[in-house]
């Protein structure tokens, strides 16, 4: 069902591993032409673009995009007490890691009088988009709002694409999320016209100044499009799962980790990096047998054979590290022995889970982190949702008189080094008889 890819006894330095391990076919480029011309079209016709969008791609025709109030708290209040009771918990435990990555504004005292504020200041309004095409992700409506809140963004609009079978509204789950966490601002609106209503401001929805959100290609490719137009968090495209593992791992436990994230589409990509031919050939045998039995079975089977997913065998754990490094999957698990030191080596993941008990799965629902991170080697130089998505830096300058006077000749001597000299009579201007 998996393929085998062997990097072992290949000379350090000789391959490539960014280019040996598997990837997603995923052109952002190729989409580039379509999605243009859908936010182009929502750009300069309005709410008749997103509703003749709806039609085409979601099947249904939606008069009002946006959801009363009152379908949010019906929703919340039909919602089964189980599934409320996992995300109160769920909320509960993202809020307390958010309060912790809260940051506060820094001043450094340069001398008398002289002082630099470094304030964190919060986004002002951001679009938050929630996929709800082959599942209704209600988790993603937790993990973009409570950062978000965390921030102390005043204005939040959520929006995720009609549903034909409730009608042309959003699911009733993540309304009832959404109500549940105070958001009253949801629209009924997928894919790339939902991020260019968020960018330009169309119908009832004001323009944002940040979107955030994972989807599917033309979503993803709308937001690079649109970038600098609005500020985007990532280009968060379809998952990834990467599994460091040796012989201490349980193969049932690795195959169910693999088919977990194989589940959420076609285009997933599932990685095993092994020394271990044993766990490797028990691990697709598992395989075989667990893709059998569970209900989404096609999907998965597709994700497991294509050329993003791989079972990567190398000649230990040394070489094993250089490998996951260089792939820099959104979703990193760690099942080997001493999990935690070989955890501690990972440069490049969006979320490492330490250890056989904390499945990825964990961490899309109930860990306290946030599941909106890097894909396609993004982290490598990314990182994953948080508070910190939704502030912003700002310097704030407080000199004195003496303090201005102190580096006044400094701040002239630059300006005329850089052929500036109106830079530094704003200085010296300040100080003449």
């Amino acid at each position: 069902m998996i393929r085998r890819i062997d990097l072992r006894g290949a000379a350090a330095g000789s391959i490539d591993y960014r280019e040996a391990v598997p990837r997603a076919d995923f052109d952002v480029e190729a989409a580039v032409p379509a999605v243009h011309a859908i936010c182009e079209e929502v750009r300069t016709r309005g709410l008749d673009a997103i509703r003749e969008y709806g039609e085409r791609f979601d099947g249904v025709s939606v008069d009002d995009i946006r959801i009363p109030a009152a379908a949010l708290q019906t929703a919340l209040a039909e919602l089964d007490p189980d599934i409320r009771a996992a995300l109160d918990e769920s909320i509960r435990r993202l809020r307390a890691t958010c309060a912790q990555e809260l940051e506060h504004d820094a001043v450094t005292d340069l001398g008398p009088g002289a002082r630099v504020t470094h304030r964190k200041v919060p986004v002002g309004r951001v679009g938050l988009y929630v996929p709800g095409g082959l599942a209704p992700l209600v988790s993603s409506v937790l993990m973009n709002v409570v950062p978000a809140q965390t921030a102390g963004v005043e204005s939040i609009a959520l929006s995720s694409p009609p549903q034909k079978e409730f009608g042309g509204s959003v699911h009733p789950t993540i309304l009832a999320a959404c109500a549940l966490l105070g958001i009253d601002e949801v629209y009924a609106v997928g894919g790339a016209q939902a991020i260019a209503m968020f960018a330009y401001g169309v119908g009832p929805c004001a323009k944002v100044d940040l979107v955030t959100g994972p989807g599917n290609i033309y979503t993803v490719t709308a937001k690079r499009l649109l970038k600098g137009q609005v500020g985007i968090d990532s280009e968060a495209g379809p998952t990834e799962i990467a599994i460091l593992a040796d012989d201490t791992a349980d193969a049932a436990y690795v195959a169910a980790d693999l088919v977990s994230q194989a589940e959420h589409d076609p285009l997933a990509a599932a990685v095993l990096v092994t020394p271990s031919e044993r766990l490797a050939a028990a691990v697709e045998v598992e395989l075989e047998t667990q893709v059998a039995i569970t209900k989404h079975s096609e999907r998965i089977r597709i994700s497991l054979t294509g050329p993003q997913s791989g079972v990567v065998l190398v000649d230990d754990l040394e070489q094993g590290l250089d490998v996951v490094n260089a792939y820099a999957a959104e979703h990193l698990e760690i099942h080997t022995a001493d999990a935690a030191s070989y955890a501690a080596r990972i440069r490049n993941a969006g979320a490492v889970f330490v250890g056989q008990f904390a499945p990825v799965s964990l961490g899309d629902y109930c860990a306290g982190s946030n599941h909106v991170l890097p894909t396609g080697g993004c982290a490598c130089h990314s990182s994953g949702l948080s508070v910190r998505a939704f502030t912003k830096s700002m310097h704030v300058v407080d000199y004195s008189r003496d303090a201005l006077e102190a580096v006044a000749g400094h701040v002239v001597t630059l300006a005329e080094a850089e052929d500036l000299p109106g830079h530094g009579a704003a200085v010296s201007v300040r100080f003449q008889d």
